[in-house]
């Protein structure tokens, strides 16, 4: 016997609201608490870190777990990431990073690597 894993419109309209909750609280916790006051120094330098610490953690799975492939990671695609990391260690240039992940990515699959 397995269980149905479908939901049923009030569960789906519960999550939605929980998640909108839980979202606004994330926010007013730091926004609406703060008020009009300035942060502190020390997380004025944390807070700079925040778009490089996203960024990987929104292409990080897309690059480990290829859906077309049952999610097996593709190795063009982890190779491509390989020599973005590098390049952006190296030159410090967005722009350039993304085209040298772009360029080998693309290179790969048209040498059908």
């Amino acid at each position: 016997m397995s269980a149905s894993t479908e939901l049923t419109s009030a569960e789906i309209w519960i999550v939605i609201i929980g998640l909108g909750l839980a979202t606004y609280l994330i926010r007013f916790s730091f926004l609406g608490l703060m008020g009009g006051r300035a942060p502190s120094p020390f997380v004025e330098k944390l807070l700079r870190y925040v778009p490089a610490a996203v960024l990987p953690a929104l292409i990080a799975p897309m690059v480990a777990i290829d859906r077309e492939t049952g999610g097996v990671a593709a190795p063009e695609q982890i190779i491509a990431a390989c020599v973005a990391v590098g390049v952006g260690v190296l030159s410090r240039n967005v722009l350039a990073t993304i085209a040298a992940g772009m360029g080998t990515l693309w290179a790969l699959t048209a040498l059908g690597l």
